[in-house]
């Protein structure tokens, strides 16, 4: 069984933001609700500059899953992390648990932002029947029941954004690094942490 994975080229991505109207488009996601969104690194930095779309990893050991307390969010053959509506009391310990920024409150009300949690489904529903009135009106777009890819991936101009699975992204992504001639660097020291731009100096009296 596949495993459904996101993952963003930042070498590719070109901070179009096509993934985010793509989503909103699909889902009719509420104003102030951002299931994906663009965040840039580095910003005005030349050369430095990347910019990556986030939204739900849907994590292999999602923290959102083990910190909710009334067992909402579950996990599909699939590996997508979905989440029940009807159970969700808009605690907001899954926004504080989540280190992307997934879960999203649309409800303002005195205490802030709540009322029942929102999130990417990777275009999969929720635990309605599929491609239901009832799941495309808590859900959006159940893409995945229909043998099609999470719009904001398809939609991506560059193909920066991959959606789909995993095992399949992972061998596109790593002909992507070897084309580019970064090797097994592209997870290395140097990588993630970069390289002097010279070699330090030998101390005075010191043999060479």
């Amino acid at each position: 069984m596949a495993r459904m994975k996101f993952l963003c080229d930042v070498e590719r991505c070109i901070e179009c933001n096509g993934c985010v109207t793509a989503c909103k488009n699909e889902n009719e996601v509420p104003w102030g609700v951002n299931r994906r969104r663009v965040v840039t690194i580095n910003d005005g930095i030349v050369g430095a500059e990347k910019s990556i779309s986030v939204a739900c990893m849907h994590c292999s050991d999602a923290p959102c899953m083990a910190v909710c307390p009334v067992d909402c969010f579950y996990r599909t053959d699939e590996g997508v992390v979905l989440h029940d509506k009807d159970l969700c009391i808009g605690c907001g310990y899954c926004f504080y648990a989540c280190p992307f920024g997934a879960p999203q409150f649309p409800q303002a009300g005195a205490f802030g932002l709540r009322g029942k949690m929102d999130k990417c489904t990777f275009c999969a529903g929720g635990p309605e029947k599929d491609l239901s009135k009832e799941e495309w009106q808590k859900y959006g777009s159940n893409r995945l029941a229909q043998g099609k890819l999470p719009a904001c991936a398809e939609m991506c101009s560059t193909k920066a954004l991959l959606g789909g699975d995993g095992d399949v992204i992972a061998d596109i992504y790593r002909q992507r690094v070897f084309k580019r001639g970064k090797g097994s660097e592209v997870w290395g020291w140097g990588t993630a942490y970069g390289k002097p731009d010279q070699p330090r100096a030998p101390a005075a009296g010191a043999k060479s």
